[in-house]
């Protein structure tokens, strides 16, 4: 068979994906495992093994099936040749975890490639709008052959495949299948409600919700129009439009894009799938809250969450997401600035960080100066030594200069975009300007990257508070410019300076002097043990932040402690991906072919000190991944700080070798760790294997003597 095209021309779904009346099995992963063989077996996918993982995968983090017997497995894989929907009618339903309770009979595994581009995006999103309508439902229950459910489906998503005639023929007649509103529910009451839907994967809930929400608007006689903001390109919702509703509703799982728009007005704050499960009950509440003036609004001008949200977040949850958007947005500075240094250590020598402020080129006493590269000294002169740069060229130390002076102006950059991007994530946009002064004035007080982290979440919490005070309208458009920016940084700036300035610089450097003491003395193998645990603990998550963000942060600091601390905080960050990678090629036998697959990926991730790369395994199998990660890095940190490993660079792994300070050191250390997490994971996972062998094997002896 040949492979499937992406062009346009291609149709979604074929008698060859269709399946009738099948025994597909007894539960969600027999039945997606039995779809993901239909694909492949159809020439749509390269391996079904990795499209059900794939499918399994994203079946894991929210059940498909919605109410009506209808379930929508769904997901984005490599494995996936060409947009495809897999069909089948099951003669006995499958629980999917519908809402209703109801085991699905109706079963779409909808299967995009990785890199679907916009189009076959909106197609799918025709398939999600139409298992909304009964009618489009019951004929697929009627359809006696594989041919007739193609064709319905291709009806609804590609009609433009079929001749008009047969589109035509295949589209119910008005009201077959459903039973018509009254007059009174229809009539137009004048009422406009606008929202935004969207889910994790941005295919099937997403446009679900909006087909399901515009629908039963139609049923109160409502205008109601949602935004899907899905995977592909976003129809967004026409201004004026906005403008006019009457209220909003929000089904979404993901942050609302340009939320600003909808400010001041009363929302229905909800996930995806309430909109699926009772959409009608959802525009009851949008009605109600029209008329209620202590109805929970969009907050004006904030870009951020809307009240209501605000609500149902636990404030601990907000603010750990807030100082995980802090720390996001900084580590690029901390990249470039510490890379850029390293390399200044590379081109110029070791001791480049105290002559670059002059780019000394030669003997310090004797040396000249160049302010520009039009202003270099004469470098063939032999008098003009370098005997610590690269090569003792004196070219190579005023290169070596340059990146240093370039790495010291972005790590200047740390705290206040720690502190601006912290309040960001409280209060949007309006939070950013105040939060990079407090950043700034941490930095001048000496209260470092903890006074910077306070002042920041001072002037989020401030200023998010700012903009949901409901002001006249000829004030809101000064809000987020002029208002909210001048009055959080006068506050919180002036609470920094008379209030808290003192005692934070004292905390930092009574923090900084403790951990540096430890560092030195015999207590440096347990700090060791400590950041390797934290590093290893939740692989990329808030504790792994925070171990990362005291290593980088101290690198300013330039001594030896610091960069001991840095190489701990790398090496073990780096063990569990490569440990990973390391037992996956020792014992494929083991994982499946995703897991596989992520292993051999795993090789590159750990080696740049992307702890992320052990995620995917961490998440499938938490219990057999997670402790082993931490022992490894646990060992990793304490031999890393025994050895007196440095690292002048914040990130890079391996690959910033010339800012490492006892190379085989680093490399022992992380080895050591690796070898321990991998021997612990294999370990584990044989375990398990031999309890499900003797578990099967019990099974099947019963099974065997009554034969």
């Amino acid at each position: 068979m040949s492979q499937p095209t992406n062009s346009a021309n291609t149709p979604l779904i074929v008698p060859e994906l269709v399946r009738l009346d099948a025994s597909a099995g007894t539960d969600k992963q027999a039945v997606i495992n039995y779809l993901a063989d239909v694909v492949a077996a159809a020439g749509r996918a390269d391996t079904n093994e990795g499209l059900a993982a794939d499918a399994l995968a994203r079946e894991a983090t929210a059940p498909t099936g919605i109410p009506g017997g209808i379930a929508i497995p769904h997901c984005r894989s490599p494995h996936v040749l060409a947009p495809s929907l897999g069909f089948a009618r099951l003669t006995e339903p499958v629980d999917f975890g519908a809402a209703d309770g109801q085991g699905a009979d109706l079963v779409f595994m909808i299967a995009a490639p990785a890199g679907a581009d916009d189009f076959h995006l909106q197609l799918l999103a025709k398939l999600a709008r139409g298992l909304m309508k009964s009618e489009f439902t019951d004929a697929l229950r009627a359809a006696a052959t594989p041919e007739d459910a193609a064709r319905l489906v291709t009806a609804q998503v590609q009609p433009e495949l079929l001749d008009d005639d047969a589109a035509s023929a295949e589209q119910p007649a008005a009201g077959e299948g459903t039973t018509a509103p009254s007059a009174a529910a229809t009539a137009d009451t004048g009422r406009v409600i606008v929202g935004v839907s969207s889910c994790p994967t941005g295919i099937a809930h997403t446009f679900m919700a909006a087909e399901a929400l515009e629908q039963a608007g139609k049923e109160r006689g409502v205008t109601v129009r949602i935004e899907g903001q899905g995977s592909g390109k976003i129809d967004w919702l026409d201004a004026d439009l906005i403008q006019s509703a009457d209220a909003v509703i929000f089904a979404h799982d993901l942050p609302v894009k340009g939320l600003e728009r909808f400010a001041g007005k009363p929302v229905i704050d909800v996930g995806v799938k309430a909109a699926v499960n009772d959409a009608g009950s959802l525009v009851d509440q949008a009605l109600a809250a029209i008329d209620d003036p202590d109805a929970k609004r969009v907050t004006a001008a904030a870009g951020g969450e809307s009240e209501g949200e605000e609500e149902q977040v636990h404030w601990a949850r907000r603010l750990q997401r807030s100082v995980m958007t802090g720390v996001s947005y900084m580590i690029p500075f901390v990249a470039a600035g510490g890379l850029l240094t390293a390399l200044g250590f590379l081109f110029g020598g070791y001791d480049i960080g105290s002559t670059a402020q002059n780019i000394v080129i030669g003997n310090a006493d004797e040396g000249l100066a160049a302010s520009s590269l039009w202003n270099l000294p004469d470098l063939n002169n032999p008098d003009y030594a370098a005997p610590h740069a690269l090569g003792g060229s004196p070219l190579m130390a005023y290169i070596g200069a340059v990146f240093a002076l370039l790495g010291g102006a972005a790590m200047n950059f740390l705290v206040p975009a720690l502190a601006g991007y912290t309040a960001f994530g409280l209060a949007g946009r309006p939070g950013i300007a105040p939060g990079f002064a407090m950043g700034a004035l941490s930095v001048a007080i000496g209260a470092g990257f903890i006074g910077g982290l306070i002042g920041g979440l001072l002037a989020g919490y401030m200023a998010a508070w700012l903009a949901g005070l409901d002001v006249p309208r000829w004030l809101r458009s000064l809000m987020p410019v002029v208002i909210i920016p001048l009055c959080t940084t006068l506050v919180v700036g002036s609470l920094m300076y008379m209030v808290l300035g003192n005692p934070l610089a004292s905390l930092m450097n009574w923090l900084s002097q403790s951990l540096t003491s430890m560092a030195d003395s015999g207590s440096a193998v347990i700090l060791g043990v400590i950041l390797g645990l934290m590093m290893c603990f939740d692989l990329g998550g808030p504790v792994n932040k925070a171990a990362y963000l005291f290593a980088s942060a101290g690198l300013s600091a330039a001594t030896t402690a610091s960069y001991e601390i840095m190489a701990a905080v790398m090496a073990a960050g780096m063990v569990p991906p490569l440990a990973l990678a390391l037992a996956t090629t020792v014992r494929p036998g083991l994982f499946t072919d995703v897991e596989r697959d992520n292993g051999r990926a795993a090789w590159l991730l750990g080696a740049s000190f992307i702890s992320e790369g052990a995620i995917p395994f961490a998440a499938a199998d938490p219990l057999r991944i997670i402790p082993p990660s931490m022992l490894g890095g646990a060992v990793t940190g304490a031999l890393s700080m025994a050895l007196h490993v440095g690292s002048r660079a914040p990130h890079g792994g391996i690959f910033v070798f010339f800012a490492i300070d006892n190379l085989l050191g680093f490399f022992i250390s992380i080895i050591a760790g690796m070898v321990v997490t991998a021997i612990c994971v294999l370990v584990l996972k044989q375990a398990r294997a031999r309890k499900l062998a003797a578990e099967a094997a019990a099974e099947a002896q019963p099974a065997a003597v009554a034969a």
